[in-house]
């Protein structure tokens, strides 16, 4: 087996790795395998104050409280994942799972003192990169095109100043559309309470 082809075998193997471990996830999510649900908390964690409650148990709570976006992870996860199945795809699958992958982590860290879980997040984040980095040709083509710029683009100042003038005014009218959305929202709140 030539170097070219073992690159592809692995990069392959990797893949199916990763699809196989986010599908488990994923569908664990999506069928209130992986969190306490709002509604379904177990009888000892439902007995539990919050200041006593473990890290643990505070983050499983509140990550199962919102079923969409339990829903958004997990469709997530099993998108990216079925996305690594095809060659002309794995780029976009492995673009979606990264940032999934990394929130993973960082949750784990902060809020989780389950080892085996930050343990397997990390070998799955580690599996991508390495997708990556058998791509980089590819990877340093298209960041290269996105970059370029057609040479020698001189735009004159009135053009310029116009740019700017326009950026302003499209400014101003967002943020003044938005604090009319905020005032008008937290005003209807207030009538709502009283």
């Amino acid at each position: 087996m030539n170097k070219s082809n073992f690159k592809e075998t692995f990069e392959l193997v990797l893949r199916q790795c990763v699809f196989i471990i986010l599908n488990i996830y994923a569908l664990s999510k999506l069928l209130g395998g992986q969190f306490y649900m709002n509604g379904k908390l177990p009888a000892e964690i439902a007995s539990t104050t919050l200041g006593e409650a473990s890290g643990f148990s505070l983050a499983w709570t509140f990550m199962g409280h919102s079923y969409f976006y339990i829903l958004f992870v997990g469709l997530t996860q099993l998108v990216g994942a079925w996305f690594l199945l095809w060659n002309k795809t794995k780029l976009i699958g492995v673009l979606i799972l990264i940032p999934i992958m990394v929130n993973i982590i960082l949750f784990d860290i902060i809020f989780l003192d389950v080892y085996p879980a930050l343990a397997n997040a990390v070998i799955v984040f580690l599996m991508l990169l390495l997708i990556l980095f058998f791509n980089k040709e590819i990877i340093i083509a298209a960041y290269q095109r996105l970059i370029s710029s057609p040479k020698n683009l001189k735009v004159p100042l009135k053009r310029k100043l116009l740019t700017i003038g326009i950026t302003i005014i499209v400014i101003v009218l967002i943020f003044s559309f938005d604090s009319l959305i905020e005032y008008w929202l937290g005003a209807s709140k207030e009538k709502i309470i009283e």
